[in-house]
């Protein structure tokens, strides 16, 4: 395997509905992927599948396993607690002595710009603050791996714009992102490679510029041709 992880021929069943079928994907270090499609098409799965919480059905997950890798959901769950204290305590679970874990905390918030908030409960914070927080939980843990779900699909216009440059900046930082996401014009300023599903398949893998522009989305896939233009929901 060449990457940090490969998909071969992955199957996904839940009951008698196949949620994915035959995907073979490879993710590579430094890439930034975003997985699109309509509604149901498995983006979600695929990402649940990629990070290893669902296992495939038929098929292979290949992974390096000295990866670190973490998961940012579309609706982070917040503790009863700080926002210092939602971090910190991920980091104490994963073997940080307390002191240590605040400490390194406390930099993961200031990274998203909420050193400010440090105190105050996480679920008193705004939409978007939650979602910077659950990225400083992420970024605290060092992933060279990041998968996000539709990161900003409810989140005011500033909000979005607040986490997509936090999105752009870990990449410049070296890290891997793979998200999920509706909206097309944040694939365009964040991807360098679209995947495309539809009904569980990988229709279209290109880069990003072939995909929106080249003659190759067309010939690859007529579902994914008309979802760029606007024509499938």
């Amino acid at each position: 395997m060449s990457g940090l992880l490969q998909l071969k021929g992955v199957d996904l069943d839940f009951g008698p509905v196949r949620a994915l079928s035959g995907v073979n994907l490879r993710i590579a270090a430094g890439e930034r992927v975003a997985l699109i499609g309509s509604n149901g098409s498995g983006k979600s799965t695929l990402l649940r599948v990629l990070h290893g919480l669902l296992p495939p059905t038929r098929g292979a997950l290949l992974r390096d396993g000295t990866v670190r890798q973490a998961m940012l959901f579309q609706r982070p769950w917040m503790l009863r607690t700080s926002a210092l204290n939602n971090v910190a305590l991920g980091l104490w679970i994963a073997g940080s002595k307390w002191p240590q874990a605040r400490g390194a905390a406390l930099q993961a918030l200031a990274e998203v710009e909420l050193a400010d908030v440090a105190l105050r409960n996480a679920r008193s914070l705004s939409g978007g603050q939650q979602q910077r927080l659950a990225l400083a939980r992420a970024w605290s843990l060092k992933p060279d791996l990041l998968f996000l779900d539709e990161p900003t699909s409810s989140l005011d216009p500033h909000a979005k714009r607040e986490v997509e440059a936090l999105m752009a900046k870990f990449a410049s930082d070296g890290m891997t992102l793979v998200f999920a996401s509706h909206n097309l014009g944040q694939v365009k300023r964040l991807a360098t490679r679209v995947v495309y599903l539809e009904r569980g398949r990988v229709l279209a893998d290109l880069p990003v510029h072939d995909f929106f522009n080249g003659p190759q989305l067309r010939e690859t896939s007529l579902e994914a041709d008309l979802f760029v233009k606007g024509e499938m929901a």
